[in-house]
C-alpha cells in the first residue's frame, strides 16, 4: 500500500478538506422503470420519479453524504462491456434477493469469492458477501483504466484522498468525499472507446473548472442557468463526469441535470 503520489503523476493541488465530493451517479436505461426497481430492490432505497423520462434511487446510508442513483432515459441499447460499475455487499451469502429482483448470474465465486451479475439491462456488478464490519449495500464504484494508478492519484488529488496500491489496481479511499468504502481503478488492456453507461457526479467546493482541465481534464460541454451551472468533463482516461457547483446538492430532492 501507498499513500504517496509519484511525483510523474499529474494530479490536482492539494486542498484544505475535501476539494470536492461524490454526490451520485447516473445510469442510463431504455427501460427507466425496471432499471430503477431492480436497483432501488437491489440496495434497499427508494425509487422516485422526477421527470417521465428519470427516476432517482435514493439509497444513502450516511446522513453527511447524498448518495443517490439517478436512472437516465436513453434510445440506444447497451453494448459492449461494462467500463463503470457499482459493487455491493450481500445480505447472506445467497445472491437470491437480487435474483428475484431482475439479475442474471453471469459468473458464480471460484476462485474469486464474489459473484458477476447484471442487471435487466445487462449492466454487469459485483455482489459479494457481508460481513458483521461491513453491512449489505453498495460499498464502492469500479472504473476500468490503461493506467489504473494514475487514475488513483489523480482522483484521490481532486477528492483529497489516499491510495492504496494493489499490483496494477489501486482505490481511493479516507476521504469523508465519497460515500463508499472505495473508489476503485482496475487495469485493463484496451482503451476505452464508448460513453459511459454509468457517470458520476461531484460537487466542486474548492476547486474550479478551470483547474480541472488545467490538471488533465477535457470539458466537454455545460448547460443549465448561470446561478445553477452543470459542467460534463472527462478526466484523463476519458470518464464522462458531471461537475456542480458547492451547495446544489442540499436536499435529496436535487436532480443533476434539471
Amino acid at each position: 500500500m501507498t499513500t504517496t503520489r509519484p511525483a510523474e503523476a499529474a494530479a490536482l493541488p492539494p486542498a484544505n478538506g475535501a476539494a470536492s465530493r461524490f454526490v451520485g451517479v447516473t445510469l442510463d436505461a431504455v427501460d427507466v422503470e425496471a432499471v430503477g426497481s431492480f436497483w432501488a430492490a437491489a440496495l434497499r432505497g427508494r425509487l422516485v420519479e422526477t421527470t417521465p423520462d428519470r427516476w432517482r434511487v435514493q439509497t444513502s446510508r450516511r446522513p453527511d453524504v447524498t448518495e443517490m442513483i439517478w436512472i437516465n432515459a436513453v434510445d440506444r441499447p447497451r453494448a459492449g462491456k461494462t467500463r463503470v460499475h457499482i459493487d455491493v455487499r450481500l445480505g447472506d451469502d445467497s445472491p437470491g434477493a437480487l435474483l428475484r429482483a431482475g439479475a442474471q448470474v453471469l459468473r458464480s465465486p471460484g476462485i474469486d469469492p464474489w459473484y458477476v451479475l447484471a442487471d435487466p439491462e445487462g449492466n454487469a456488478f459485483c455482489a459479494y458477501p457481508s460481513t458483521p464490519d461491513r453491512p449489505a449495500g453498495m460499498f464502492e464504484l469500479v472504473v476500468d483504466s490503461r493506467d489504473a494508478h494514475a487514475q488513483a492519484y489523480w482522483w484521490a488529488s481532486l477528492l483529497d484522498g489516499h491510495v492504496e496500491e494493489e499490483g496494477a489496481a489501486a482505490a481511493v479511499t479516507g476521504t469523508a468525499a465519497i460515500p463508499w468504502d472505495y473508489l476503485v481503478f482496475e487495469p485493463v488492456p484496451e482503451p476505452k472507446r464508448d460513453r459511459n453507461r454509468m457517470r458520476w457526479h461531484i460537487e466542486l467546493t474548492h476547486i474550479d473548472t478551470d483547474r480541472l482541465v488545467a490538471a488533465g481534464a477535457v470539458l466537454l460541454g455545460e448547460s443549465g442557468t448561470a446561478d445553477d451551472r452543470v459542467w460534463e468533463l472527462a478526466d484523463p482516461e476519458g470518464n464522462e463526469f458531471y461537475a456542480h457547483p458547492a451547495g446544489r446538492f442540499t436536499t435529496p430532492a436535487a436532480d443533476p441535470l434539471t
